[in-house]
């Protein structure tokens, strides 16, 4: 009786757990690469954030909300919360979001000194 329970309980909180990190909005059909400059990076659980400074093909800048890993996922990828600071220039590969907006999975970065920073997204 004990061991089912547990056995239960276990698959609950597993299924949370998944259904938390669901990669069901981003379009993984579709790899954008987005060159811009870093208005801000948020190394914080339960996702890191990149916001990003893009121009468009009109000349207008526009800001993506661009979501990575958790800190624990990121570290493990050699991420610190200094890899990125506001100002730096980077080029960067998304999924971007179904609805279309400015927002996205990010998964690979390129600095302007040539160093790559990546991270596997949870749900490929």
């Amino acid at each position: 009786m004990t061991r089912t329970l547990s056995l239960l309980i276990g698959l609950g909180v597993c299924s949370v757990a998944l259904a938390h990190h669901s990669a069901a909005m981003f379009d993984k059909t579709k790899e954008l690469t987005l060159a811009g400059t870093v208005k801000e990076f948020l190394f914080t659980n339960p996702h890191t954030w990149i916001y990003l400074i893009v121009m468009d093909e009109r000349g207008t800048d526009g800001v993506w909300e661009l979501e990575g890993g958790s800190v624990s996922h990121m570290v493990r990828n050699g991420w610190t919360s200094k890899s990125l600071a506001p100002g730096d220039k980077i080029t960067i590969k998304v999924y971007q979001r179904k609805d279309g907006t400015m927002a996205g999975e990010f998964h690979d970065v390129v600095t302007a000194d040539g160093h790559e920073l990546s991270f596997s997204p949870i749900n490929n």
